[in-house]
């Protein structure tokens, strides 16, 4: 299933993450999924783009500037229940962020699962960008958000419910 996923740096002090939280369910906004990682990495990969592209994004020393500040800020992705309601009220707060699309599935949790899913994405010859996900125990589902290169692409794999089955 194809949804959206918003990403937005905050800072990277204790409490932070908090706040957000805070926000997000005063708002009866629920956290479907969510990975945290040092915006710099991110930042890093933004540079090593640049040169994939015939749009240069930024400048050599805008790119340094940008990973040398880059360390005092988490980069965290997430899916929510109520995608337009926490865009908009992200918007109001303030906060610095960008929404894309992802796949997400939801699947039996057992061994070789991962490993079938994702060689569905290699036969298709479709680059996985980064991938999250948990299981809360051995007999549920789990979650997995996948952002590949081609979404399009990607998604038409899914559509057929035996591909993951």
């Amino acid at each position: 299933m194809v949804r959206t996923e918003i990403s937005l740096f905050l800072k990277n002090v204790p409490g932070e993450m908090g706040k957000l939280a805070q926000l997000l369910g005063d708002h009866d906004i629920n956290i479907d999924a969510l990975t945290i990682q040092d915006a710099s990495e991110y930042v890093r990969q933004l540079f090593l783009a640049r040169g994939k592209s015939l749009k240069r994004i930024a400048s050599s020393s805008s790119y340094q500037s940008m990973h040398k500040d880059s360390v005092d800020y988490a980069l965290v992705r997430l899916l929510v229940n109520q995608t337009d309601k926490a865009v908009n009220l992200l918007a109001q707060e303030g906060f610095i962020f960008d929404i894309m699309p992802v796949i997400t599935l939801e699947v039996e949790n057992e061994p070789g699962k991962l490993a079938k899913i994702t060689q569905l994405f290699g036969k298709k010859n479709i680059n996985i960008n980064y991938l999250y996900g948990s299981a809360l125990s051995e007999n549920e589902k789990y979650l997995f958000v996948f952002s590949p290169e081609n979404i399009e692409q990607a998604a038409e794999i899914f559509q057929n419910k035996n591909n993951i089955d």
